[in-house]
């Protein structure tokens, strides 16, 4: 899975349906038992422990969208720390819980994670990233529309965030380069540079009268010029370094 649907009101309506899931999962099969479990250990239980469940994932919802629009990608590698990393949310969390007064479980740490949730991470896991998978699928998010506002009332662009290809600086002005319908437009507004780089920190500078949407990078022309959509612009030895790490 290299896709994310960064959404944390789906992923909120998600870590629901996974807990109420495992609610009737527990109380109905009743996986496991000890010297405790009687009848109202499973009603608390299940209740307790697939409440801890929606939190941890709803602290996943909420790394993930973090990660996401701060490396603006997700890849397979991403996908399985995340996943990892709910494990050990919900195991360390529910083993807390089934130790407490509140349930007063007999297993230790050790029994708890081999017996019985790396058990139950097979089904639950499996279940989990399929549903997440088809998340993406089903749901995808919207793309970024980008509000592009000058010093002037009436100096405004609203557009994708994939069609902006790059902003170069002119004199009070900015020029705005982007593509629709596979044309090359261009729109002045009068603001500077520094302020389209604080507004949207996706933008890469590589010159000091450059930023480009890295999205658009097609190929080095030479050692001082690159290719972007359907124009070039020069790139200054202070800005090569973060480009060519990009």
């Amino acid at each position: 899975m290299n896709k994310l649907n960064p959404s944390i009101r789906h992923h909120l309506l998600l870590g629901v349906l996974f807990a109420l899931w495992g609610f009737l999962f527990m109380f109905l099969v009743r996986p496991f038992t000890d010297d405790t479990t009687g009848f109202p250990f499973w009603i608390r239980s299940s209740i307790g422990f697939n409440l801890i469940s929606f939190m941890g994932y709803a602290i996943i919802a909420v790394t993930q969208k973090a990660i996401f629009d701060r490396l603006h990608k997700w890849s397979f590698g991403l996908e399985l720390c995340t996943l990892f990393l709910f494990y050990i949310l919900h195991t360390t969390g529910t083993f807390a819980l089934y130790k407490s007064p509140f349930i007063g479980g007999g297993y230790n740490f050790f029994q708890w994670n081999t017996e019985i949730m790396m058990k139950a991470a097979i089904v639950n896991f499996t279940a989990l990233a399929i549903a997440r998978s088809y998340l993406t699928k089903l749901i995808p998010f919207k793309e970024d529309i980008l509000t592009i506002k000058g010093d002037n009332k009436l100096d405004i662009l609203k557009l994708k965030k994939s069609e902006l290809i790059s902003i170069s600086n002119a004199h009070n002005y900015v020029e705005i380069f982007y593509t629709q319908n596979n044309t090359l437009h261009s729109k002045l507004i009068r603001t500077s540079l520094k302020n389209m780089k604080e507004q949207f920190d996706f933008l890469l500078q590589i010159h000091r009268s450059h930023l480009i949407n890295p999205s658009h990078f097609k190929s080095w022309k030479d050692s001082n010029t690159i290719y972007l959509t359907e124009m070039e612009l020069p790139v200054s030895k202070t800005f090569k370094k973060e480009l060519l790490s990009a």
